[in-house]
């Protein structure tokens, strides 16, 4: 990052609450379309018309060409991304947003374990005790013992592992190809990898059906170009904690629009979640150490 960059925090931060609006408008139209549609096709839908964005990239697409390795490094990424998006549609449809955007919060910590265990990062002090704090206000959200924890629950531990993985398979990934390419084959394989699953119980889509998924397809892109203005403006240091905005206005919405009951116990524990990805990646910053953190918004589909 160029001190020019690293220099323009207002605008990181501006982008970054940007990028969050976004990431709610997505949960919301997947919210909004209910569970008559099963999650592997309303997933596999939403890759499709996505789709179209890649369009403008067609020749650039057409000329990639790698070895056998990166291959398989593509096919495990898209695997790992297509069964956590097929989570995390499962759960946008059965429990409440703040849940799903706080519980999404905990795919940087478990990013953090994965660097530690397969690609040599050294887990330093600062990161185990960040690690434990996360958990902790996992545990806060999910309350086992005090409060029903069901299977969109479940799906959303699964959806922060698996978008883990898929990150950390994208840092590998970045070293061999072009952002382009690491974007685009990622498009490709997800949406093959959602087609037989979709294929086993497809229900007929609705125009209406279609028209709110490519409007998901059209937010998450808009997200993730956002999201990079962010980072090229600003260090995560500075963006990182602005991601809490994201659980202020998923409880607003659904409380607003989806008559959801306002759990303060959630807010309390993504509260607890997000300062600690934010403490890692303040730390890293200081030491001036190649993060691993990701911004939370990096880990969604």
């Amino acid at each position: 990052m160029t001190s020019e960059a690293s220099s323009r925090p207002g605008w990181g931060i501006f982008w970054m609450i940007v990028t969050g609006v976004l990431f709610i408008g997505v949960t919301a139209l997947v919210k909004l379309l209910g569970t008559r549609i099963p999650a592997s096709e309303a997933a596999f839908l939403r890759y499709v018309l996505g789709l179209v964005f890649l369009i403008p990239f067609i020749g650039a697409i057409r000329n990639i060409r790698m070895d056998r390795e990166t291959l398989g490094l593509f096919a495990a990424r898209g695997l790992a991304h297509t069964l956590g998006v097929a989570c995390w549609f499962y759960a946008m449809a059965r429990i409440p947003i703040a849940d799903v955007t706080a519980m999404n919060y905990l795919s940087p910590v478990y990013v953090t374990l994965g660097a530690a265990l397969f690609l040599g990062e050294r887990l330093a002090l600062r990161r185990v005790l960040a690690v434990i704090a996360a958990l902790i206000g996992a545990l806060i959200i999910l309350r086992p013992g005090f409060r029903e924890v069901g299977m969109g629950h479940f799906a959303m531990l699964f959806t922060a592992v698996l978008f883990g993985a898929s990150y950390l398979l994208a840092k590998l990934l970045s070293g061999r190809c072009s952002p382009l390419v690491v974007v685009t084959m990622l498009s490709i394989s997800v949406t093959i990898g959602l087609a037989p699953l979709a294929a086993l119980n497809w229900v007929q889509p609705t125009w209406f059906e279609l028209l709110v998924l490519f409007g998901v397809a059209t937010l998450a892109t808009g997200g993730h170009y956002t999201m990079t203005l962010a980072f090229r403006a600003a260090p995560l240091a500075v963006t990182q904690p602005v991601t809490f905005l994201q659980l202020v206005w998923a409880v607003a919405l659904g409380a607003i629009f989806f008559a959801e009951p306002v759990d303060l116990w959630v807010v309390a524990g993504g509260t607890v979640i997000v300062g600690a990805i934010s403490f890692m990646s303040w730390r890293e910053a200081q030491l001036k150490r190649r993060a691993v953190t990701p911004s939370v918004s990096e880990t969604k589909l």
